[in-house]
């Protein structure tokens, strides 16, 4: 029962993965996925629990889409 369920949210998974690559993401959307990840990472690192792991990842991702933000702004600017 458990390899069912396992391969069915496998399966949904990848399904997301595949749909989320159908179009070229902005900066903002790259930043807030490398900012969630690095977050996380930091902040496992530093308070070693799930709280901190998900409060890095939150800090992160919000961090990470304001410089995507940022960044969009200074592309469509020079553009013209």
């Amino acid at each position: 029962m458990k390899h069912k369920i396992l391969s069915t949210v496998c399966a949904v998974t990848a399904a997301f993965a595949l749909g989320g690559c159908a179009s070229h993401p902005t900066n903002a959307q790259i930043g807030t996925g490398v900012g969630a990840v690095a977050g996380g990472v930091v902040g496992d690192a530093l308070f070693g629990s799930t709280l901190g792991t998900v409060g890095g990842a939150a800090a992160g991702a919000l961090i990470g889409n304001e410089m995507g933000k940022n960044s969009d702004r200074n592309n469509r600017r020079g553009r013209r």
